[in-house]
């Protein structure tokens, strides 16, 4: 697989003098600095794809190119947002991009309530707490109704969530939780949920937001009335309108699943399952309509199988996250080390690499299928260095050495001849 790596663009801490080293070949990023719902032009792009040409690298994927809410609850102006999405997804195609990762969450992109969790190691990592969660929506963001859906969830609903929370009274939890909280923690809570895990990409929130539960609650109030069919409905729409443009111009979408993969704030969340997957994938069957397979956002949900996922979508995946989740018993859940949790990172190697020899052995124009570390621990430092939450670099750079240990194991088992960009072999 191609190795490439998030970075937040010409103002990342990060540079790509920094990536060249670390053996990546290709970059995952997009035009941050652009307002929700405008073009991309050509000349942007063109900009920042010499940029990252010029260090030896390449633009591998988009991450993302922001499809509107008003795309995904179905509003007023949708048509018009999907002709300024397609013309973007057009002047990709033109300057030479080929690969677009999309999700089609509402509202909220991912969800975390601590960004610094302490690891056995003295390392810190992402981490989701139901009771934290639950406390956010009733307590903080008082959500109408948002008490009565946690008791349904407890006392069994039969929903995910619900499996997840076998065993727990958790809205016993949530009060004991209440008790020990302090403004000060409240706006850590808040600051973790909305801003630090969503500030730093093109989406509704950003970082000095000063009340930005006031724009929460009027961009969750747009969903009203919006279940999970209608969603389905909303994102078959998109994905029909667009599809002659990435046929044109050969782009591949790829939706990223939900993450965390349970419909959350009594919103539907409709990519976070085997039959979510397998909808979305017929119900739109253009090859351009694919997958980001990211482990870590299905490995969260104990109700996902990773590996048998990896075995039945690899040919409609486009591009691959390599990280993985560890569930508690209690079902909160952490960033793996990339080793470790849920998902078996060897196996998903063996099932992407053969996947991508298929794909060079049959003439496809794009065989190589791009990779991304994800989430790495936050260690040695990183904490004091403004890194983007769950985007350090040692953590990364740590998670990366073994992914490319683990490709380069298992390309000699498939006798596939295995190639550190910036080393001579």
């Amino acid at each position: 697989m191609e190795r490439t790596w998030r970075w937040f663009g010409k103002k990342d801490k990060i540079t790509l003098a920094m990536l060249k080293q670390l053996g990546v070949e290709g970059i995952v990023t997009a035009l941050y600095d652009e307002p929700l719902g405008t073009v991309w032009t050509r000349e942007k792009i063109r900009d920042l794809k010499e940029y990252i040409e010029s260090y030896g690298m390449k633009w591998s994927v988009v991450e993302s190119l922001p499809v509107t809410e008003t795309i995904k609850y179905g509003g007023a102006d949708r048509d018009q947002q999907i002709e300024v999405y397609k013309e973007s997804l057009a002047n990709l195609g033109k300057e030479g991009i080929h690969c677009v990762c999309y999700n089609f969450m509402p509202v909220l992109d991912w969800a975390r309530t601590d960004i610094y969790h302490d690891n056995p190691n003295g390392s810190t990592n992402l981490y989701f707490d139901w009771t934290a969660f639950a406390y956010f929506d009733i307590y903080l963001l008082k959500r109408e109704g948002a008490m009565e859906e946690w008791k349904a969830i407890q006392e069994g609903n039969g929903s995910n969530a619900s499996k997840a929370l076998q065993g727990r009274n958790l809205l016993a939890e949530v009060e004991e939780y209440r008790k020990q909280m302090t403004p000060e923690k409240d706006f850590e809570l808040i600051d973790n949920i909305v801003i630090k895990t969503q500030g730093f990409v093109a989406g509704n929130f950003k970082e000095g937001d000063n009340q930005p539960l006031v724009l929460f609650r009027k961009l969750l109030a747009l969903y009203e009335g919006v279940d999970q069919q209608k969603l389905r409905e909303n994102m078959k729409y998109w994905l029909e309108a667009i599809m002659p443009i990435c046929d044109e111009y050969d782009i591949d979408m790829c939706v990223h699943p939900d993450d965390p993969p349970f419909p959350i704030l009594g919103m539907p969340r409709i990519v976070n399952s085997d039959a979510d997957i397998e909808w979305f994938l017929n119900a739109v069957p253009n090859p351009h309509n694919g997958l980001t397979f990211c482990a870590g956002s299905l490995s969260a949900g104990g109700h996902n199988d990773i590996t048998a996922l990896a075995k039945k979508y690899h040919s409609r995946t486009h591009f691959v996250h390599m990280r993985s989740c560890h569930i508690f018993d209690n079902g909160n859940f952490t960033e793996a080390s990339h080793l470790g949790g849920r998902a078996d990172l060897v196996e998903l190697a063996r099932i992407f690499e053969t996947e991508e020899r298929e794909r060079q052995n049959t003439s496809k124009r794009h065989f190589r299928l791009p990779m991304r570390v994800d989430h790495g621990m936050t260690m040695l430092g990183d904490e004091n260095r403004g890194y983007n939450a769950g985007y350090s670099f040692l953590g990364r750079m740590f998670g990366l050495a073994q992914v490319q240990g683990i490709l380069a194991a298992v390309d000699k088992e498939l006798g596939i001849k295995y190639h550190q960009p910036g080393f001579f072999d």
